[in-house]
């Protein structure tokens, strides 16, 4: 018997813009492919929401926008499009030429790691990511036990690494002023 391979299917950027604005449901675009992004737990997305009312609250009348999940953010060096779950901005939203819905000027990512995603979100996610000038700062949440990973830019492909997993810490971040106790991020998060 023979096998037979699927081949995959490549879309251009305006493909994939023009079916991800008419679907109800949110797809990552990775250098022609076109992935379903799944639901989030409730363990996810109360850590993301934590981090994300805490961020806003706490940066609201300055110079900076903050996203939660649904901002689009347009990686152009590695032909990405993806919805970081949170997102910091300082100054002025740039988009991306002839859009009005995606952003490609974070200077904050945080992510709330899950089973499917962890790898990517600290390998080629985070690659990626450094390939956007204004990225100083990114932060990975884990929401099956208290476990924060904080890296910071110091210089040209010269990053800081810092891991808090004590409820007692606080997370302080370097590109603005802005602390938070682990034990607001994890507020509600239940642990099996």
């Amino acid at each position: 018997m023979i096998a037979q391979v699927e081949e995959k299917k490549y879309y251009t950027y305006e493909e994939y813009l023009e079916f991800e604005v008419n679907s109800p449901e949110r797809h990552e675009y990775i250098d022609g492919e076109i992935i379903l992004m799944t639901g989030g737990t409730p363990n996810h997305n109360q850590a993301a929401g934590n981090f994300y009312a805490a961020l806003n609250f706490a940066l609201r009348r300055q110079p900076y926008r903050v996203f939660v999940t649904d901002q689009r953010l347009w990686i152009p060096k590695k032909r990405i499009y993806t919805y970081p779950d949170v997102v910091v901005v300082q100054g002025e939203l740039q988009m991306q030429e002839g859009r009005r819905d995606t952003i490609t000027n974070p200077l904050i990512i945080a992510e709330v790691l899950s089973e499917s995603t962890k790898s990517y979100d600290k390998d080629d996610k985070f690659a990626a990511y450094r390939t956007i000038p204004t990225f100083q700062e990114y932060v990975l949440i884990d929401q099956y036990e208290v476990h924060v990973e904080q890296y910071f830019k110091t210089d040209t492909k010269r990053w800081t690494f810092t891991e808090y997993d004590d409820l007692n810490e606080t997370l302080c971040l370097n590109s603005i002023s802005f602390e938070i106790a682990l034990a607001d991020i994890y507020d509600n998060v239940r642990f099996e």
